[in-house]
């Protein structure tokens, strides 16, 4: 599908940078703060401070709470209003700009955490709904400019080095955070809620999203290595966006992808509640935050297959790389629908005492967490080819 004059004048867009050697006979000196390794920085930290946060209460299994029934409807209400939300973030980031909606977006998280925080102290679950709902109409807007400020950003020789720095930064958020929960709850060897000081830890570093996000320049104001500044256009309606939206996500490319986008959604659901469900509280601290390493090493592995060297046709390393996954995927299911069937039955509670038992079943949570990695890898991978192809990079990225 190639795009229109028209389309590229209604569609939030990052113009391709100009080639690298461009930059060797253009010496500019440039403000630290403007250049694109300070942006990705930027928002690296704010991806670590808010959803890499929030992955970490997931983590621990649906939130660090006793029960799954209320995290995973609160997480239900959260993604409802996560995907409106991200549908309006290019026309909200038209208006306000990049800085201001990498801000925005990062306002709900800590209340998702408080009212994980407060049902642990009280039992009472209206903070849960509320900052559920809080964190999804954020978290929406987040979402959409976070991706498209990490490949639309940087110039085209930095781009998949940058794309895996901004990666490494979210899962860094789970490694801090289980490392917070692991201390804290290691001595809990029974299944349960996790201590309420966990919570308290998560919502001071989720506050800090917001100030680091105004740190973020537009991109007007970028300079890249060679002095060259990112033009982003303003003042699109919110109807020219929404029918360019339209039909980006009526297009082929999109299309064929709507079933990995439904399998990568869902996918994240089951380790959570697999984890809360057969484990102890240290058990699960420990599962937060190993699930951040493997997470971060499966990210590098699948960011390696889609660039081997000796495969130079990029369909060809997309097929292959998409072959490895399903491979990987399968099997790990495999072993899950047969760990699967035999806990249902046993009802086990699972602490790394019994090395043999625990190894077993642990094993199955980590496999999930790097089938996840190496999945949510390759999906972006394949956004930035379209954003490429397509001239629409936050758009794809929304989508």
């Amino acid at each position: 599908m190639t795009t229109t004059p028209k389309h590229n004048e209604q569609v939030t867009q990052l113009p391709a940078t100009p080639p690298h050697n461009v930059s060797q006979h253009q010496q500019v000196k440039r403000i630290f703060f403007r250049t694109t390794l300070f942006q990705i920085l930027i928002v690296g930290l704010c991806a670590f401070c808010a959803p890499g946060i929030w992955s970490a209460m997931n983590g621990l299994g649906v939130g660090g709470s006793q029960s799954p029934d209320l995290v995973n409807a609160a997480n239900a209400l959260l993604y409802a209003f996560m995907t409106v939300t991200c549908f309006a973030g290019p026309w909200i980031t038209n208006i306000i700009g990049f800085r201001y909606t990498l801000a925005l977006g990062s306002i709900g998280y800590p209340l998702y955490a408080a009212g994980l925080y407060l049902n642990n102290r009280t039992g009472a679950t209206w903070l849960v709904y509320l900052g559920s709902v809080s964190c999804g109409l954020s978290a929406g807007f987040f979402w959409s400019v976070e991706g498209a400020i990490a490949t639309g950003y940087p110039e085209q020789h930095k781009r998949g080095r940058y794309i895996a720095t901004w990666f490494t930064f979210r899962n860094f958020g789970n490694v801090i955070g289980g490392a917070i929960s692991l201390g804290i709850n290691h001595n809990v060897n029974q299944r349960g809620q996790v201590g309420y000081q966990t919570y308290l830890g998560f919502i001071a570093i989720q506050c800090l999203g917001l100030p680091v996000g105004l740190l973020l320049s537009n991109p007007e104001n970028v300079q890249r290595d060679d002095g060259t500044r990112i033009e982003a256009p303003r003042n699109i309606t919110w109807r020219a966006e929404l029918s360019a939206m339209w039909r980006l996500a009526r297009s082929k490319p999109i299309l064929l992808l709507i079933p990995l986008f439904w399998y990568f959604g869902w996918i994240q659901a089951y380790p959570g509640t697999y984890l809360a469900t057969y484990f102890t509280v240290r058990s699960r601290a420990l599962g937060s935050f190993l699930s951040a390493i493997v997470g971060s090493l499966a990210t590098w592995l699948g960011g390696s297959l889609v660039d081997l060297p000796w495969l130079s046709n990029r369909k060809t390393r997309a097929i292959t790389t998409y072959l490895l996954i399903a491979m990987l995927n399968t099997t790990t299911w495999i072993w899950a629908v047969i760990i699967q069937d035999e806990y249902r039955h046993t009802k086990p509670v699972l602490d790394w005492v019994d090395q043999k038992a625990f190894g077993r079943g642990f094993g199955l949570y980590l496999f999930e967490r790097i089938s996840l990695g190496i999945v949510e890898n390759y999906i972006y991978w394949c956004i930035g080819n379209l954003g490429d192809k397509l001239g629409v990079v936050d758009s794809s990225i929304t989508v």
